[in-house]
This record gives C-alpha cells, sequence and structure tokens, in this order.
C-alpha cells in the first residue's frame, strides 16, 4: 500500500498540534503525502499552537473565516476541497482528521468512487463517521506513540479485561474462524484485514498492544505459530482447544 498517492486534509478546529508527528509517521505506513492542507479560521488566537508545526511539516494552511457563531464554514471548505481533488483523479485514498460527524458523507461518498478513507480522530468522534471510513485510527494513540516516553505509553490491558471484553472477543473469534483452514489455523494477515473491514476503528494499540499479535498473545485464549514461508516470517493461531 505504501505507493499510494494521499491527500490530508485536517481540521484544525477538531485536532491538536501534539498529534501531528504520530499522525504523519502513521500515514507513511498507507502511502505518500502529496497534499497536506489544514483549515480553520487563522486570524483566531486559538490556532497560534499550530503554526509551528505547519512549518515543520510543509502543512499547508488553508484561511477559512467563521461566518457566523453557530456555523463551521472551515467544514464546509474542506468537503468543497476534497471533492475538487477527488474529481481531479490523481488520488487513490483521503486522509480526513477530524472528529466530526460532518464528515461522513464526505467519507462515504469518496469510497463510492473507489478511493480509500482513512479516518483520525478522537475516541469521542460519532461513530457514523468513524464506519464511513475504510479505516479509523484514534488520534489518542498517536499522541502516545510520539510521546517517546515510557510512562506514556499506553498500558496494556491485562488478560482478565481483555477476555471480559465481549466485543473485542466475538470481533476476533469471529476474524480467525473466518480466516481459518480445515486445521483452524488463521494466518495473521488475513485475520488483520478482516478485523478492519467488520471495524473500522479495531486498533490493538487501542489496548494497550502494538501488533495485533501482541494482543492476542495476551489474551491468552490463542495458540500462536511461526511459520517460514519463501523468505518471510508468517504467523497463523487458532482458539486452544477447550476456547473455541
Amino acid at each position: 500500500m505504501a505507493h499510494e498517492k494521499l491527500a490530508v486534509l485536517i481540521d484544525a478546529d477538531n485536532a491538536r498540534p501534539a498529534i501531528v508527528e504520530g499522525l504523519l509517521a502513521e500515514i507513511a505506513k498507507y502511502g505518500t503525502a502529496h497534499v497536506k492542507r489544514i483549515y480553520g479560521d487563522w486570524t483566531k488566537p486559538d490556532l497560534n499552537s499550530w503554526k509551528e508545526a505547519l512549518l515543520r511539516h510543509s502543512i499547508q494552511p488553508i484561511q477559512q473565516f467563521r461566518y457566523t457563531v453557530r456555523k463551521n464554514a472551515t467544514d464546509s471548505a474542506m468537503i468543497i476541497d476534497a471533492m475538487d481533488l477527488l474529481y481531479g483523479g490523481r488520488f487513490d485514498g483521503f486522509c480526513i482528521v477530524s472528529s466530526d460527524s460532518d464528515f461522513t458523507r464526505l467519507a462515504s461518498r469518496i469510497r463510492e468512487s473507489g478511493l480509500t478513507v482513512y479516518g483520525f480522530g478522537e475516541q469521542k468522534t460519532p461513530e457514523p463517521f468513524r464506519t464511513a471510513c475504510d479505516k479509523f485510527i484514534y488520534t489518542e494513540v498517536l499522541v502516545q506513540a510520539d510521546a517517546g516516553e515510557a510512562e506514556a505509553a499506553p498500558k496494556p490491558r491485562s488478560a482478565k479485561e481483555l477476555r471480559s471484553d465481549s466485543r473485542l472477543m466475538n470481533l476476533l473469534r469471529g476474524a480467525i474462524e473466518a480466516a481459518s483452514d480445515e486445521s483452524g489455523w488463521a494466518g495473521l494477515g488475513p485475520v488483520g484485514s478482516i478485523l478492519n473491514k467488520q471495524s473500522p476503528d479495531f486498533d490493538s494499540r487501542n489496548y494497550g498492544y502494538a501488533k495485533l499479535s501482541g494482543l492476542i498473545k495476551g489474551i491468552g485464549l490463542f495458540e500462536t505459530e511461526e511459520r517460514h514461508i519463501g523468505n518471510g516470517k508468517h504467523i497463523y493461531v487458532r482458539p486452544k482447544s477447550g476456547h473455541k
């Protein structure tokens, strides 16, 4: 996926400068950011904290005055620009950085055109926007990853906490079953793909584990096996006997 050409659109009113390092590092996993724009009313002092980050990472600020107190003109400007970029046909996907549900229809429209949508927002982001994206990443994880300090890293949840999370367990069991062969083993790669399709905001980092393999091992109800296939190593997983 690293060859994808991406357009990154940031809602300055609904994002924090502290996420920028982690955000761009995360985006680099999916492709190259050919356009990086951030929208807001830059005449307002509350956006001053963004300016250093914009210069350091070559993010283009787009000025949008607030026409009235209650209406958010920034959202409209982002949506219009996104559609212009979509119709230009130069991109493979979009990264929409906001916790605002107003971008739900935009995400759906971009996906209808066959492009990938990566959403980035806080835990408070409404579900309709999260599920409208192909993948949704919580920015709290990006801030923690960017902090670079051990105490800033999310604490891994215990096996007991993980097992008591019925939604997590149902997702994992369902994905492993869907990807498994006749012997019950499932490749971790296909399992991860199924999880993302079923739940765009699924991320092992939300549970304090850097990788899906660590999360599965942390639960303690699945056995894993590393296989050498070709020149690479692949992890396979299946439920332990008596825990299906």
